[in-house]
């Protein structure tokens, strides 16, 4: 029996592993292959790895998911520019270049933010928490950039300028994602959707205007912090 558990654990990691990899490799080829642009490719990295958390309920342990995504901080960490390492830099050329597009570590605080997530979160009866952290992050944050950066006209700034268009991008899709994996999450779990619904909006306005003042790359960071925070005050997990 728990051998049984720690093959299907072990498994779902595999899988994991390999999706991360097969987004890489897709995000450092897209631009060549579809004449989009590096930041679009990021973007999309940035939203397929925010799908992970439709996995975690079907691990039995914290510690699986922690393992898929610690070893990414240094993996991140030695593709960007602070890299002590530049041949290891080179040698991962697809992250590296995604990275450079971008804030320098972004991507690491990407992947610092899914891994504490992960240690303290990712259970099937918590795993909302890291929903709520992860998914803004990955399809909000990501939302927030592409409207704005092409429909924001009404600009602001805190510590970064930002504009009314892009956070408004940032509050729906928020919203609309968690809202959806509270309704996935709502089919495997004894919970109704409709008891939980009203935690996406608060999330959703919680994370909008931190994403907001947030430096860029930072919000990598600060988003996933109040939006599991924010769930986490109002449920206490599930």
């Amino acid at each position: 029996m728990i051998f049984d558990e720690v093959f299907i654990n072990v498994l779902l990691m595999l899988l994991c592993y390999f999706y991360i990899l097969l987004v890489i490799f897709v995000s450092g080829r897209i631009d060549k292959v579809l004449g989009v642009s590096r930041k679009t490719s990021r973007k999309f990295l940035h939203i397929m790895i925010g799908n992970l958390p439709f996995i975690i309920p079907f691990f039995t342990s914290n510690i699986y998911p922690f393992l898929v995504a610690a070893p990414f901080i240094p993996v991140t960490f030695f593709a960007s520019a602070y890299s002590p390492f530049k041949n290891l830099s080179r040698k991962m050329k697809g992250l590296a270049d995604i990275t450079e597009e971008g804030h320098q570590l972004g991507l690491v605080f990407y992947a610092i933010s899914y891994t504490i997530l992960a240690l303290l979160f990712a259970t099937k009866q918590n795993v909302m928490v890291l929903a709520a952290g992860i998914l803004p992050m990955a399809y909000g944050d990501a939302a927030a950039s592409i409207v704005g950066e092409r429909y924001g006209k009404r600009k602001y700034g805190v510590f970064a300028e930002k504009s009314l268009e892009g956070s408004a991008a940032m509050f729906f899709v928020s919203f609309v994602i968690f809202s959806f994996s509270l309704f996935f999450y709502s089919l495997i779990l004894p919970f109704s959707f409709f008891d939980k619904v009203y935690t996406a909006f608060a999330v959703a306005v919680v994370a909008t205007p931190v994403e907001g003042c947030s430096p860029l790359g930072f919000d990598n960071l600060t988003v996933p912090a109040f939006g599991a925070l924010t769930f986490f005050l109002l449920n206490g997990g599930l």
